[in-house]
């Protein structure tokens, strides 16, 4: 598939995930429908003005992400901490991930930075299919919605009965922060995403850009 008919798979498909959803309660109306509109039109411009897709993106060391990630979390202590680069198929993304654990609570936290790199633009975005989209659901058994955490889009989802949680956070519409837990709250995680330094992420967005 070309480039511009991947780019309009992936509008169509936005589009339709946009629209999606049982809207039998609402009424609908000129002016809300236009709204909505507006509102995929103002989305599909903003990513249309930050695609890195085409450009030869050469993603931050993954040993610059590991010094990011921290050595506890609360009182969870770091069990792990590795990282890569994976480079295919004109594909550059590098990452690093640390596992924090309390075995005698049974409580653990994985906590991953990820540069999307050449893949920062639409296919970038796709993988996170809950950038595109808002999200706000609640039953009996806990609930998921698309947020924004320190001026940037994210996705939270939490299951009460289980008392399991993950927490997504884009940054600079290139860097994925993801953490997710067993047996914790969702202020344990949102704590865990405030030890990353977001400042230092912002300031590596240009980093390896082809102009």
């Amino acid at each position: 598939m070309t480039n511009k008919l991947l780019v309009l798979a992936l509008l169509s498909f936005t589009f339709f995930l946009y629209n999606c959803g049982d809207k039998s309660d609402k009424p609908q109306d000129e002016s809300s429908n236009k709204s909505d509109l507006e509102n995929f039109a103002d989305k599909m411009k903003d990513v249309s003005e930050n695609l890195n897709e085409g450009k030869k993106v050469n993603p931050v060391d993954f040993r610059e992400l590991k010094a990011l990630l921290p050595e506890t979390v609360g009182n969870l202590k770091r069990t792990n901490l590795e990282g890569e680069k994976v480079a295919a198929m004109g594909m550059n993304i590098s990452n690093a991930n640390a596992n924090y654990s309390d075995a005698e609570n049974n409580t653990s936290i994985d906590l991953k930075i990820t540069d999307l790199g050449s893949v920062s633009g639409l296919s970038g975005m796709a993988a996170y299919g809950w950038y595109m989209v808002d999200i706000d659901k609640e039953d009996d058994n806990g609930y998921e919605k698309t947020i924004t955490y320190k001026g940037n889009k994210g996705y939270e989802k939490y299951d009460t009965q289980g008392k399991y949680g993950e927490l997504s956070i884009l940054v600079a519409k290139r860097f994925i922060v993801e953490v997710n837990g067993n047996n914790v709250s969702m202020d344990q995680l949102k704590t865990a995403v405030d030890m990353i330094d977001f400042g230092k992420l912002e300031s590596w967005k240009d980093v390896g850009v082809e102009k």
